[in-house]
């Protein structure tokens, strides 16, 4: 399932659900079909996502797993995860979004 987050100062930006979901929590909204973020709601909607970032951030690394060594030392490329794509990637779109909207005085929705 697709995310798709509209509004009317910006271009609509598309998110699959694993990552719009996890965005959304941040910024202390339900996962669901539709949805609203208000122009009031907007500029605690950025801070949560920055601070969420920062916190990640700067968090210590977490050890590789044994399993996944031990595949690549097996030479199964298969079995070896890439590194996640870090929330700040995933989530610039939708804060450059926010920002903007609040900006032109705009609310962002989605599934409407």
């Amino acid at each position: 399932m697709l995310y798709k987050f509209k509004s009317q100062a910006t271009a609509d930006v598309i998110m699959l659900r694993d990552s719009a979901e996890e965005i959304l929590k941040i910024v202390g909204k339900d996962p669901g079909a539709t949805g609203i973020i208000t122009v009031a709601q907007i500029p605690g909607a950025v801070a949560a996502l920055k601070a969420e970032i920062e916190r990640r951030e700067t968090a210590p690394a977490q050890a590789p797993q044994a399993a996944g060594d031990d595949a690549a030392r097996e030479g199964d490329a298969d079995k070896v995860q890439d590194e996640p794509i870090a929330l700040r990637r995933r989530a610039a779109p939708f804060i450059d979004m926010l920002e903007r909207s609040a900006a032109d005085g705009r609310d962002v929705v989605w599934g409407v």
